[in-house]
């Protein structure tokens, strides 16, 4: 009987281990792999952008006619080619400085063109705006979730020093751009990398896709998730696990905004708090923008958020 009982609990276990290995795949391959990606799916986030900012395809179209916003390529992390546009201010010899934008999970950069015109047209910072690996123009064998975009992130803060030779740069990203942002955050930087926006990027990798997993399959962590991330380790050098915002965050020294609408149920609100409590060097500021959800918190509130900004880096420069 005892034998019998073993040897139904190895198959059980055996079954189990298959079906959780084989959801774990699938899940990899759902969150990290999304189709359709990168070049087919620029209409429809040429269309995003305009939704969130009318006449924004139309002012991009623009400053591309007149020569002013520019592509680049470089070679990212992985030897991959990796894509930006950039722009002068919109008052070049009185330019405050450069403004970084990274871009959110399943976008690139046209669905920021809102924030493009924010920095540029409203505040005369250079602009220079990424496709994270696997987005818009950008080769990449998957979504990174922000852990090892940082490294190209960085990569074009380089360039854009290079090309606009100003020594304050601010990194400002949205969601998975936040979370890159706030990853970015802990690494040794170069001194004109000065200040960070993050605006609803959830506190680690682990944290948002447990949160997806439950909202949209009703399922507890364990063993999928644990399965997706040994299969994300193992594909692309990386764990859900390591990939934390918080823990980054824990040894940021520059000054940082964080910004969340608490209507956000998808990036839960509850990360603002964990993500600001894990700073525990240097200046931070908090704004909550009031009933907005997942990154609507610039459309809800497009004069509040600029002059929140606005006044954190004129804040920001004052410790300089």
């Amino acid at each position: 009987m005892t034998r019998k009982f073993f040897k139904f609990g190895a198959i059980l276990l055996a079954v189990i281990s298959l079906n959780s290995c084989l959801a774990g795949k699938y899940m990899c391959n759902y969150a990290l792999r999304p189709t359709p990606h990168g070049t087919e799916d620029i209409e429809r986030t040429r269309h995003k952008a305009d939704s969130l900012m009318p006449g924004s395809t139309a002012w991009y179209d623009g400053l591309k006619q007149a020569g002013i916003l520019k592509d680049s390529y470089l070679t990212g992390y992985n030897d991959k080619k990796v894509h930006a546009v950039y722009a002068p201010a919109l008052h070049p010899e009185s330019a405050q400085g450069t403004a970084v934008i990274v871009h959110g999970y399943g976008d690139n950069h046209f669905v920021f063109l809102y924030l493009a015109r924010m920095y540029r047209d409203e505040l005369n910072y250079n602009i220079i705006l990424p496709d994270l690996q696997y987005h818009g123009y950008s080769e990449g064998d998957a979504i990174g979730m922000g852990w090892y975009d940082r490294f190209d992130v960085e990569k074009w803060a380089e360039f854009a020093h290079d090309t606009f030779r100003d020594d304050f740069m601010v990194v400002h990203g949205v969601s998975m751009g936040a979370a890159t942002v706030m990853m970015m955050s802990g690494d040794d930087l170069p001194p004109y990398i000065r200040a960070f926006v993050e605006d609803c990027g959830y506190s680690s990798v682990w944290d948002q896709f447990a949160t997806n997993l439950k909202d949209s399959f009703h399922l507890p962590p364990f063993p999928v998730l644990t399965s997706a991330s040994i299969v994300s380790k193992k594909r692309y050098g990386w764990s859900f696990q390591e990939a934390s915002s918080v823990n980054q965050l824990a040894k940021c020294e520059l000054p940082m905004l964080f910004i969340h609408g608490d209507a956000d149920d998808f990036v839960p609100f509850s990360h603002l708090q964990k993500n600001y409590d894990a700073k525990v060097k240097g200046y931070k500021e908090m704004w909550v923008a009031k009933g907005a959800v997942h990154a609507n918190s610039y459309a809800k509130y497009p004069e509040e958020y600029t002059q929140h900004v606005r006044d954190f880096l004129n804040k920001v420069k004052t410790m300089y």
